[in-house]
């Protein structure tokens, strides 16, 4: 097992075997791909486990997706959270979307690289998606409020899992400012309360609700 894997593994200790080859994967596959269309800062692709998969992953921390949960990645980029969170969440449905059509080329071949079928990326904006979703995840697309009108009546009504149905974004700052001007009621995770490396140490993981 290489030392990048065991930044996952030490906080996700009952990972099959199966999830472990695909993370291990992971850095092989982005390392090809990012090479001939870039999706990862060249400087960030040697920190691919800590910045982008782990970061990922702080969202399980806030809510353990329950088998059948839809999730809706928007502005996924290369597939982030969405690619870590489906390795993560096999039973779950995972559509992952970008407006910039060359990105989800690499989320697919990457899906594919992994055997993932539970995962579909689509070269979209997300106005333009027409399904209902249990969750909605983001990385640091835009303002909560600019990002909210995309996903209204996204979300299904009915909620099953331990949090009710809502959108899960994972930022970083300051973020009183954006909270007020999105007059929502938000619930903020500080990512350090689950991962002690430096880098997250101003990142939260931000859940809100969106009324239909």
């Amino acid at each position: 097992m290489s030392s990048s894997i065991k930044n996952i593994t030490k906080y996700f200790p009952d990972l099959s075997e199966v999830q472990i080859a695909q993370f291990e994967k992971l850095e092989e596959l982005y390392k090809f791909w990012n090479a001939q269309i870039n999706v990862v800062s060249r400087k960030d692709i040697d920190e691919l486990y800590v910045k982008h998969v782990l970061h990922s992953l702080a969202i399980s921390k806030v809510v353990n997706f329950k088998k059948g949960t839809k999730i809706l990645d928007v502005g996924t980029g290369g597939g982030f959270p969405g690619i870590p969170l489906a390795i993560l969440y096999p039973e779950c449905d995972f559509l992952l979307v970008d407006s910039i059509g060359k990105k989800i080329k690499v989320v697919n071949e990457v899906a594919l690289g992994l055997g993932l079928t539970n995962v579909k990326g689509k070269h979209a904006r997300a106005e333009e998606i027409k399904d209902q979703f249990d969750f909605v995840v983001t990385r640091a697309v835009t303002r909560i409020n600019n990002f909210i009108p995309w996903v209204k009546g996204k979300l299904s009504p009915e909620s099953f899992n331990d949090i009710k149905n809502g959108i899960l974004f994972l930022k970083g700052g300051d973020l009183a400012e954006e909270i007020a001007e999105s007059g929502k009621k938000v619930e903020l995770y500080p990512i350090p309360n689950y991962f002690s490396e430096d880098f997250f140490e101003t990142k939260v993981v931000v859940y809100t609700r969106v009324k239909k």
